[in-house]
């Protein structure tokens, strides 16, 4: 099979590779598309994402969907044939964690494209792949293999919805306007809450938050106050932040009103910064983390399925695997393109 293998720094090889073997409790999935990551872009310019350096060559990615090719003999479900999402962190399924339901907390999970592993875990940018039966998820006849490739990311957007409880009626601003702040945004609209508004100093990321459906944008760059005054009275019931950048953090509790939650999704280059934790005790706030995903995979399907949400505004191109290392190439000079994806079949 061919596998889009990083060897090094902007050393992306579309490699020949040995379709993997099954093993007890998986199946192999012919994958049909793929979807470009912020981390996928990290490893690639960078060798790294966050704390996680690259230590050996391995297949990228993580957002994915195909359909089964073979199981293995102890597996009933998913039947071959099926098409499904890939959840590409497979948790234990014993520990604490995981028999609580919170599987994203999992101290054991092994994520696919990741280098938090030594040797780095291979991803999902294969023509075939082998992962847990589990770890499928089935896409019915109305999500085609596009949308199927976006379940992934929109999963986080709405793992991060659930974390602040029911928004519906709330009043939210989602900061960060990258792909993530954009699902985030797409989700929080299908729960209820209402106004949505997106911060983000890009004007064109800010031109796509209102064609998928903001209620208003907000230049951070420039005085907010005025205009969070205007959209919400005393300020915002919660902020969803997103784009990990320490300004927009911190400005973040600056427009959350008393008793009002804030969900960090976005995650930050540095291990430390400092918080306003004085307005944080005299406002009450909830500073909530927010990782991955929960068990949400199939209600993202349903959303999706279900014509409540449209992810398809999101896919800027579409490109086939022998050309991944121009195509990242591009990614990192941070065009105007939203979601990228690869086509694997």
């Amino acid at each position: 099979m061919l596998a889009a293998v990083l060897h090094g720094i902007k050393d992306l090889r579309v490699d020949e590779c040995a379709v993997p073997e099954l093993e007890p409790g998986t199946v192999l999935v012919r994958m049909r598309r793929a979807g470009i990551c912020g981390s996928d872009i990290h490893y690639f310019h960078e060798g790294r994402f966050g704390r996680f350096a690259v230590t050996a060559p391995f297949i990228l990615g993580h957002e994915a969907c195909g359909e089964v090719v073979a199981v293995a003999a102890d597996i009933r479900a998913p039947a071959v044939g099926a098409r499904l999402a890939i959840n590409p962190a497979r948790s234990c399924g014993f520990c604490d964690y995981c028999r609580s339901g919170r599987i994203n907390l999992c101290r054991h999970c092994v994520m696919r494209g990741s280098a938090s592993t030594k040797p780095p875990t291979h991803g999902l940018f294969s023509q075939y792949a082998v992962v847990g039966a589990e770890q499928c998820h089935h896409l019915p006849d109305a999500v085609d293999d596009a949308l199927g490739a976006m379940i992934e990311p929109f999963a986080v957007g709405v793992h991060a919805v659930h974390r602040a409880g029911s928004v519906a009626g709330r009043k939210v601003l989602v900061t960060g306007g990258g792909p993530i702040g954009l699902l985030t945004l797409i989700a929080a609209k299908a729960y209820g809450a209402n106004p949505v508004v997106l911060s983000d100093p890009v004007p064109t990321r800010r031109a796509m938050a209102i064609a998928l459906g903001a209620d208003a944008v907000l230049d951070p760059v420039t005085s907010v106050q005025d205009q969070v005054a205007a959209l919400t009275g005393d300020g915002f019931d919660v902020v969803f932040e997103a784009s990990g950048a320490v300004p927009a953090l911190r400005q973040a509790f600056e427009v959350l009103r008393r008793g009002g939650q804030l969900v960090q999704i976005g995650v930050f280059s540095a291990e430390e910064i400092s918080l306003p934790v004085n307005q944080l005790l005299i406002g009450e706030f909830q500073f909530l983390g927010s990782f991955r995903y929960g068990p949400v995979f199939d209600e993202a399907i349903q959303l999706v399925a279900s014509k409540r949400v449209d992810l398809r505004p999101l896919i800027s191109r579409v490109f086939p695997l022998r050309e991944a290392n121009a195509e990242l190439t591009l990614a990192c000079a941070k065009n105007d393109a939203v979601k990228v994806q690869i086509d694997l079949a």
